[in-house]
């Protein structure tokens, strides 16, 4: 951050003089350039990735559960600059009733089109189909929702930027179908270096904040800025859901068949170490 600062001040010593001897002031970016920039940051470092992952769920008189499971993404293009389609894979550890559960997103980009998304429960030995109105329910019991683990499409929502502080920009996001999902407009803090979504806050149409992200560590791993603990509160019943994530890496080279429904049953252990 120091390192940024300094480049900022010699650029205003050096810039040239105009008008009353005040440089320019530097165009900021656009609503929308923003928000593609903080969905490029969250969701598409590297080709593909990996992450171990703890997630501690308080509720509302302080009982804690736990669930631990790693998590593999893969970009559907392997071109670093397009921040298109992804598949996601979610395989739970621990606790023992959801040992061996497994979570499949096909993620589209192209507005209006449902993700994909199946659920495996082996007590059942099921896989599930998770409809589309189903995205914005919890993840597993926790205050997290299916839509949280792959991102929602920006497409989704219309951006504005509300403000710009030293260290933010904050951008207000509003549903073009408002029938979709609970909220009304939710309000992103974007750090202006990084482009890390640092807390996202969601009103509902009475203008009550209800639901409050929080990213609370972020390290930069393979140079890419991570988030590396996370917390998602449920301001109405008290609940928080913590994630840490651990053993982070990218550019693994995961194949593409791993992320089919056929690997919900017989999953890929080499590369969930």
């Amino acid at each position: 951050m120091k390192k940024s600062w300094m480049v900022a001040l010699l650029l205003a010593v050096f810039i040239p003089v105009v008008g009353a001897g005040e440089a320019p002031a530097p165009e900021e970016p656009s609503a929308a350039e923003i928000v593609d920039r903080a969905n490029r940051a969250a969701y598409y470092q590297g080709k593909d990735g990996r992450a171990q992952v703890r997630m501690e769920i308080t509720d509302g008189q302080g009982r804690t559960r736990n669930r631990v499971f790693t998590i593999l993404r893969k970009n559907v293009s392997d071109d670093p600059e397009t921040a298109g389609d992804q598949k996601f894979y979610v395989y739970f550890l621990r606790p023992a009733d959801v040992n061996r559960m497994a979570f499949l997103v096909w993620k589209y980009v192209e507005r209006g089109r449902d993700d994909d998304r199946w659920l495996y429960l082996p007590a059942l030995d099921l896989v599930r189909r998770i409809a589309g109105a189903e995205k914005r329910t919890s993840f597993v019991g926790s205050d997290f929702f299916y839509e949280d683990v792959s991102g929602r499409g920006i497409e989704e929502d219309t951006h504005e930027l509300d403000r710009t502080t030293d260290n933010f920009y904050v951008v207000k996001s509003t549903p073009r179908d408002p029938g979709s999902v609970e909220f009304a407009h939710y309000v992103n803090w974007i750090h202006r270096e990084s482009f890390i979504p640092i807390r996202t806050e969601y009103f509902d149409e009475n203008g009550e904040k209800y639901r409050e992200y929080s990213a609370l560590e972020v390290e930069t791993i393979d140079g890419h800025p991570t988030v590396t603990r996370s917390s998602m509160k449920n301001l109405r019943t008290g609940s928080e859901t913590v994630m840490s994530y651990s053993s982070v890496a990218y550019n693994l080279g995961l194949p593409g068949e791993i992320f089919t429904e056929r690997f919900l049953r017989n999953p890929p252990r080499r590369f969930l170490r």
